[in-house]
């Protein structure tokens, strides 16, 4: 019954430049300097950024067994490695994939990858997150370090597994585990862990004009309370700012979707490079879906989001969305809204 005070707008979101080299059959270098909203402002303005999305070399021993290091992507979910636009439905990314999995989350560090058959795997030792970043609603993703001068005390082991072996299906897990306090120091002089443990199952399947996709993610955040007391300074007994007690960082975070898309194309003709792909997806997410001893949630952050949509793809890495995504919170202060998007890779 209130207006929601949120206004239309048009953004260049993300222009993405790769940039690799073959030093020879052993050694590569994959990169992706990423442009966000067009320009970085100047003093005062918080606009765009540019970022190194990741840098890395690869050290191609054997099928089986390779080693990878430098800026990573974190091995989790089904947007984060391979998240150009083309590739997934919808204007916008998931939000399970945004808010509970903090897509696109690349970290400094080293590991292993390769290819076993039936298989697919990747694990990596990273630089951890940082707990002064997190909140009530974007969860993790304020945490992130994205590589730039990264706190390194704590750091995490993070692991993939796929299976591949069906044509047209993937089936996998992903785990992250690892501190966050970086350091940080509770009243006592204690040091707060703030481990992270992170969790998700995902599938595709494709077969011809069928496009399936499902994930469900679990984040459990140890010291939260610590954490939203000592590092973020949220006081829930202080009388003189009352609202704190809804701003604590979520102890348990959870989210799942489900979604389905056709290409109407396919029916015609299984020759056609274009293809008219209607689809549905539902979300169910909580940043908050468990909160410290002290604290209380309102709902908003209790999220149930339908998203109804189309892309059109005249060659297979164009693609022009639209969707409506009819949102829902808890709380009764869910704003649905519009999204139409022109996207590319080359």
């Amino acid at each position: 019954g209130t207006r929601a005070g949120k206004n239309t707008s048009a953004d260049l979101l993300r222009s993405v430049l790769y940039f690799g080299y073959k030093f020879n059959d052993r050694i590569v270098f994959n990169s992706e300097v990423e442009y966000e909203h067009a320009t970085t402002g100047e003093g005062a303005e918080e606009k765009g950024e540019v970022s190194a999305e990741f840098a890395y070399l690869d050290f191609l021993l054997h099928e089986a067994v390779n080693v990878r290091a430098g800026l990573v992507l974190v091995p989790v979910g089904l947007i984060n490695e391979l998240h150009e636009p083309p590739t997934f439905l919808g204007a916008r990314r998931p939000d399970v994939e945004t808010l509970i999995l903090p897509s696109t989350w690349r970290e400094i560090g080293v590991g292993i990858f390769g290819d076993l058959g039936l298989f697919s795997y990747r694990a990596y030792v990273v630089s951890g997150l940082d707990a002064e970043g997190f909140g009530p609603g974007g969860g993790l993703r304020g945490g992130r370090q994205d590589g730039s001068e990264a706190s390194a005390r704590d750091v995490a082991l993070t692991a993939r597994a796929d299976f591949h072996g069906v044509p047209g299906l993937l089936v996998g897990a992903s785990i992250y585990s690892g501190d966050s306090g970086q350091g940080a120091e509770d009243s006592s002089g204690d040091v707060i862990g703030g481990r992270v443990s992170l969790y998700d199952a995902h599938a595709e399947y494709s077969f011809r004009g069928l496009q399936v996709r499902a994930l469900w993610a679990s984040v459990d955040v140890d010291d939260a309370g610590d954490i939203s007391r000592e590092i973020l300074g949220v006081d829930p007994s202080d009388p003189n700012t009352p609202g704190m007690a809804q701003e604590a960082v979520g102890s348990r975070m959870r989210g799942w979707y489900g979604q389905i898309g056709y290409d109407l194309l396919s029916v015609i003709s299984d020759r056609t490079r274009q293809a008219v792909i209607p689809f549905v997806r539902y979300e169910r997410y909580d940043t908050q879906d468990r909160v410290p001893a002290g604290f209380v949630t309102t709902g908003a952050n209790d999220v149930r989001v339908i998203t109804y949509g189309a892309a059109y793809k005249p060659i297979p890495n164009l693609a022009i969305k639209a969707d409506l995504q009819d949102v829902d919170r808890a709380d009764r202060s869910g704003l649905d809204q519009i999204n139409v998007a022109l996207s590319y890779l080359f």
